[in-house]
């Protein structure tokens, strides 16, 4: 059905696949040799504690995660197979999770386990040898890369005995991050867009990059011969990081009424604050990611029940209350299994409020495949300083025990949905809950 749709759109189909991945990258795909680029390990030899913190980044693993190496070899490389219109797509993904292999035109690579220089995924030469973009906006690895001897930074007048440094203006700014985090489809839709986020809130304005968070500066040294000075760390702590996602969002929570009778109604409201963030949360992946409110009451027994969240009423607001509908019937395209059911769509308590914006699939199907989404449901995310506010009323059950009943919210993240996960048997901690923050509150029960 899908090869049907696309050929019976003739050229378009072709022009916007063009738009989308090709001249994008100015016809990058094999315009290098993985010989112009120096190996990571070269850098290291001078550049000791930034090639070290490198090591343990998600730029260093952009290309072997375990969960990129899955749903780029049995999803995307799959799907392009049974459907030659998304070849382009499957190639793309090279052109941020592993750009060497990408320019050297060897795509697909080979897998992670047979050691080959895509695993270097986003290395040092990658970011260092960036001068510029092809366009007036930044997606889809429109980077320019110029290898040689000159290597382009954040500091004039640093001097190296291995190569020529430049100070670069362009790889300060946002606008140079998001030549990989800004992402077009075919269909024409922003499936990654953190930048673009950043751009459209208060960070922006007020002259904070990303650098500034997922950078950020102290004082050492950039190189064993180099004087001592304000250097960036090469960590890049964002989504996959605990301690970088922990408290990025605030939690408060309260009742309408402290004291109530034991037939009453409960009315709770929790303040959820973006506290953190210079864009949504979650971001990124989020066609993968789950971000859910889930609220609880325990009577001066211990008894413990759980609180769905009050729908607000808005169109589409049925996929940010959590189900366990079925969904993602279009990873059949690469299982082979036109007629694959699907997954549970969530995985967590029915009835949770869910922070997303869900992917849709050309039959409007809830997809983790970004290169197979046609539309989007609402943006349901927590912007930069946005304060959202749930509402959860509770009738007082009848076997609820009078005195105090203390209430705790908890706002938790996974990183993919667990049905994927244990579906596609993706190593467990992917799909790890990590808590972002909790709160809590009381009320007191009279007979």
């Amino acid at each position: 059905m899908r090869t049907a749709l696309l050929r019976s759109l003739g050229c378009m189909c072709l022009i916007i696949l063009a738009v989308s991945v090709g001249l994008a990258a100015e016809g990058a795909l094999g315009s290098r040799s993985y010989d112009d680029y120096e190996k990571p390990q070269a850098c290291a030899s001078c550049h000791v504690d930034i090639y070290q913190q490198w090591t343990q980044s998600m730029m260093s693993q952009a290309y072997t995660h375990h969960w990129d190496e899955i749903e780029y070899f049995e999803l995307a490389v799959k799907h392009a197979e049974v459907d030659p219109d998304f070849d382009p797509v499957q190639k793309g993904c090279n052109g941020c999770h592993t750009p060497l292999a990408y320019l050297a035109g060897d795509v697909p690579p080979p897998r992670p386990e047979e050691g080959s220089r895509a695993n270097e995924s986003v290395s040092c030469e990658v970011c260092h040898t960036i001068t510029g973009r092809h366009g007036d906006r930044s997606y889809n690895f429109n980077w320019i890369s110029e290898p040689g001897p000159i290597k382009y930074g954040n500091k004039e007048g640093a001097v190296s005995p291995h190569h020529e440094t430049q100070l670069s203006e362009f790889i300060q700014t946002a606008e140079f991050c998001g030549t990989c985090h800004n992402e077009e489809n075919p269909y024409g839709m922003m499936v990654k867009s953190t930048q673009l986020e950043w751009a459209a809130g208060p960070y922006a304005a007020e002259g904070v990059p990303c650098h500034r968070c997922h950078m950020p500066q102290a004082q050492g040294r950039s190189a064993k011969m180099a004087p001592e000075s304000m250097v960036s760390q090469h960590l890049f702590h964002g989504a996959h990081d605990p301690g970088k996602v922990g408290g990025s969002v605030e939690l408060r929570m309260h009742p309408e009424e402290r004291e109530l009778l034991y037939d009453d109604t409960v009315v709770l409201k929790v303040q959820l604050f973006n506290a953190k963030a210079g864009h949504k949360i979650p971001t990124g992946s989020v066609e993968d990611r789950i971000v859910w409110l889930h609220v609880t009451a325990t009577d001066s027994e211990g008894k413990t029940w759980h609180l769905p969240v009050d729908p607000k009423g808005f169109e589409g607001e049925h996929w940010t209350i959590a189900s366990d509908e079925l969904a993602y019937q279009d990873l059949g395209i690469a299982l082979g299994d036109p007629s694959f059911a699907g997954l549970p769509r969530d995985g967590v308590p029915v009835g949770d409020r869910i922070f997303r914006m869900p992917y849709l699939d050309p039959e409007g199907r809830m997809t983790i495949q970004q290169w197979y989404t046609k539309s989007f449901g609402p943006d349901y995310r927590i912007g930069p300083r946005e304060t959202k506010i749930e509402t959860f009323s509770w009738e007082l059950p009848d076997d609820l025990a009078v005195g105090e009943v203390t209430f705790r919210a908890v706002l938790n993240y996974k990183r993919l949905v667990q049905p994927v996960a244990d579906f596609l048997k993706v190593p467990a901690d992917e799909p790890e809950t990590i808590v972002i923050n909790t709160a809590s509150t009381w009320v007191e029960v009279y007979e």
